[in-house]
């Protein structure tokens, strides 16, 4: 059954007035990976910033949402260093601030056959959305404790965890790899870069997500 997976990080000694510092090197970590050696890659770029108040019942007091293509005049405004200096411009210990991101991961899509007479899978590389969040240490009654300074939300587990009753074929497998080996080296790059005292990849249901993913990777190699 499909899962969310998050990645928790926490810093020493933090300071509210160092959450743009942090969120920036943290995006930047992950526009390295997302863009793969593509310098002007969109994927590089700030895609949507949120400000909540309070907990996550509360509507936005800040939001701006980007275009990162052909149909937009500029792009400055999305470059990392920017959008986390317009979002946090006022910040609030009570303020949870939210950037969405784009990297492309290969992504199973079960589909019909024409015969009806079978379930085929299909991988598609896709730009997938990814959210990180630097919480205020008084948002969500200081939630932070459990999700970290900062939390990166990946959405479903599928790409990486990607189970069939069925033995993988070539294919699936190389896709999935290419999956999991992005994961880990976000992750690294985070730790190695971003001065965090720790971290913590899990999923929603408390799954021991990192286990099951050197598994797959030694599975598949």
């Amino acid at each position: 059954m499909a899962d969310q997976l998050y990645l928790s990080l926490w810093y020493p000694n933090f300071r509210l007035a160092a959450l743009p510092q942090a969120m920036t090197g943290v995006l930047r970590q992950f526009a390295t990976i997302a863009k793969d050696g593509q310098v002007n890659s969109p994927l590089g770029r700030v895609a949507a910033a949120s400000s909540f108040p309070i907990d996550w019942t509360e509507a936005p007091v800040y939001q701006r949402i980007y275009v990162n293509d052909d149909r937009s005049e500029t792009t400055e405004d999305s470059i990392i260093e920017n959008a986390v200096a317009e979002a946090t411009e006022q910040l609030h210990e009570d303020s949870a601030y939210e950037f969405e991101m784009y990297w492309n991961l290969w992504v199973p899509e079960a589909t019909d056959e024409p015969s009806g007479a079978a379930l085929d899978t299909l991988w598609r590389l896709e730009p997938v959305r990814t959210r990180i969040i630097g919480f205020g240490p008084e948002f969500d009654s200081g939630s932070y404790e459990q999700n970290g300074q900062i939390r990166v939300d990946f959405g479903l587990d599928t790409p990486w965890t990607f189970e069939t009753e069925d033995e993988l074929d070539e294919d699936a497998a190389r896709y999935i790899q290419q999956n999991v080996e992005k994961l880990l080296a976000f992750t690294l790059s985070v730790e190695k870069h971003c001065g965090i005292s720790s971290r913590l990849l899990w999923t929603e249901s408390g799954e021991a997500l990192a286990e099951k993913l050197i598994a797959k990777l030694q599975r598949l190699n």
